[in-house]
């Protein structure tokens, strides 16, 4: 699942607690000072809210929008995909 800043992919782990992959390429997010910033956002969100998720291993990867956005819209952004993941894999069965 995604939207423009960001994309998400989650899978059920065999640990007891989630687990937060980052994909925040050059390419995409500019140079360090910009990945660094987007990876932090994304971080501190996942830090926030990680008693929420079940034991899952989630990456999130970057988008070229992503790239010069605020801080409030990047964070608004990953909350809801974060939102959305907690709600679908908490419906879900592991397997």
């Amino acid at each position: 699942m995604g939207n423009g800043f960001f994309a998400v992919t989650a899978r059920f782990n065999d640990q007891d607690h989630p687990r937060l992959g980052l994909a925040v390429a050059s390419k995409t997010a500019g140079g360090s000072v910009e990945r660094n910033r987007i990876r932090r956002i994304i971080r501190e969100s996942f830090r926030l809210r990680q008693h929420e998720f079940p034991a899952l291993d989630i990456v999130v990867s970057a988008r070229t929008r992503a790239r010069g956005a605020t801080n409030r819209d990047l964070r608004v952004s990953i909350d809801e995909l974060l939102s959305k993941v907690i709600a679908q894999c908490g419906l879900l069965p592991s397997s």
